[in-house]
């Protein structure tokens, strides 16, 4: 029976993630950076452990408490909406922190167990950011944009060694609360530089006022097959919105 480890499970594509594969027949560790079991079944194929993608101890110690693994999927993150010039640099580096250098630092832990076995598949969860220009998102597409660079070269450093590594670009979802997660529960009025505002104003109501949006088992269920792919494929748009970018490219 094989395993998959996935970070950032409290919520969202994480939870969801995790429960497609256990309905799959996999075990799961479900990681996330304050445990709670509940959002989750009770199942012996199924573990909750700690994990704090910024923390190298922490990576360390759920790596230990895992054990063997067959597949890794980075989907911790932290959304940002915001006009780049009422961005502070300190949350900027937060972005950067758990989206960018979280995902390099788990993944850079993993890697010998992987290489050793000559197996195992890397899959990063970026987001549709990276297929389109948006508005609002230059913290958070650079972030995303980064990881999509690190894994199509990280693929062709591992390919030797049977280990495969892909990215999964979810499109926007309206049920895993980015947009109050990325402003912390603060109006869009109240980040934007008054200069701003009436753009900002209009920008938001084009992307609610979108007629494709991506499920949560969308993103799931393309996870599922990036980790069974065999073809070469590197990166995977996930739900109709993100599909229909990808296309348009």
């Amino acid at each position: 029976m094989k395993t998959v480890l996935i970070t950032g499970t409290s919520s969202g594509y994480g939870r969801r993630t995790a429960l497609h594969f256990h309905a799959q027949g996999w075990n799961v560790i479900a990681t996330m950076r304050t445990p709670r079991p509940d959002v989750l079944p009770a199942s012996d194929r199924l573990r909750v452990v700690p994990l704090d993608v910024t923390d190298p101890e922490s990576i360390t110690a759920a790596l230990d408490a895992a054990g063997p693994i067959d597949a890794l999927v980075n989907n911790a993150g932290v959304p940002s909406i915001s006009v780049f010039e009422g961005t502070p640099m300190a949350r900027v580096r937060e972005v950067f922190e758990t989206n960018t250098f979280g995902v390099m630092a788990t993944t850079q832990a993993v890697l010998p167990r992987f290489r050793e076995r000559g197996s195992g598949a890397i899959v990063n969860v970026t987001s549709s950011v990276v297929l389109g220009h948006m508005p609002l998102s230059a913290v958070y597409k650079a972030s995303k944009m980064a990881v999509e660079g690190f894994t199509a070269s990280l693929a062709l450093e591992l390919a030797p060694f049977g280990v495969h590594a892909k990215t999964v670009e979810p499109g926007a979802c309206l049920t895993t609360n980015f947009a109050a997660r990325a402003t912390n529960g603060t109006p869009l009025d109240g980040l934007v530089p008054a200069p701003y505002a009436p753009w900002a104003k209009k920008a938001m109501a084009e992307f609610t006022g979108q007629d494709l949006f991506t499920e949560e088992s969308d993103v799931a269920e393309t996870v599922w097959r990036a980790v069974h792919d065999t073809t070469g494929q590197l990166r995977f748009p996930a739900g109709p919105d993100a599909v229909r970018l990808a296309q348009a490219r």
